[in-house]
């Protein structure tokens, strides 16, 4: 079982399209802090978000481009999402953003802030990466929505909200199977398969509810999806 909690944080929970929320950044530091005053530690694997497809869409609007070229430029941007947040815990955060998930890490430091890594996939299959490098058991996915749903909620007004689903049912009737740069899903269909494989169970749930996000990390009932090897 891991000492470190891993959270995979949407990188719209950082900086969403509107700019950056200061006030909620100051109270998101503030529970981390709580929790590390507690004893707990924590892996945070910062998303691209809106930041990212903004560049993408752009680029690609201007000229040809590859889909390889597309996930590094969307790696680039969660690096900098990344320092940001690594400078914003101050001396508690290891010194360096994690860009490759896999390497063995030695630290005493109660936070560990990490990255994008290899094309192919998002941020995502980082932190599942990083859930088997560290033996946790579960991980945290803070999301720009509050449930996954059967379907698109801002497009069908009768999406229903699902609060438990098996990884089977999860890749094959929400995220499907295939990646694309930029993809905007609950989860990565690329995560979900070594997820599904590592049987972890995710939590996904909106990342900007923070009284919902300290219920999750006490292992309370939380307002959310959790996604769970069947």
């Amino acid at each position: 079982m891991s000492n470190y909690k891993i959270i995979s944080v949407g990188g719209s929970i950082i900086i969403p399209k509107t700019g950056f929320d200061i006030n909620f950044l100051k109270k998101f530091r503030a529970l981390i802090l709580a929790r590390v005053k507690k004893g707990e530690k924590f892996i945070l694997v910062i998303g691209g978000g809106a930041t990212c497809r903004n560049y993408q869409q752009t680029l690609s609007k201007i000229t040809k481009i590859s889909n390889t070229e597309l996930d590094w430029l969307g790696i680039y941007s969660t690096w900098f999402n990344a320092e940001f947040v690594k400078l914003m815990f101050g001396k508690l955060a290891y010194q360096e953003v994690i860009k490759n998930p896999t390497n063995k890490l030695i630290t005493n430091k109660p936070i560990i802030i990490a990255g994008g890594w290899k094309p192919g996939c998002s941020t995502d299959k980082d932190a599942v990466l990083l859930a088997q490098n560290f033996g946790a058991e579960e991980l945290i996915n803070l999301s720009n929505i509050d449930y996954v749903y059967d379907q698109d909620p801002q497009k069908f007004k009768n999406a229903k909200k699902i609060e438990k689903i098996s990884w089977q049912d999860f890749r094959k009737n929400i995220v499907g199977f295939n990646w694309v740069p930029g993809k905007n899903v609950p989860f990565d269909p690329i995560a979900s398969v070594l997820a599904e494989k590592l049987k972890l169970k995710v939590s996904i749930l909106q990342g900007t509810n923070l009284v919902e996000v300290k219920k999750v990390l006490e292992g309370k009932e939380f307002k959310g999806t959790i996604v769970y090897e069947s």
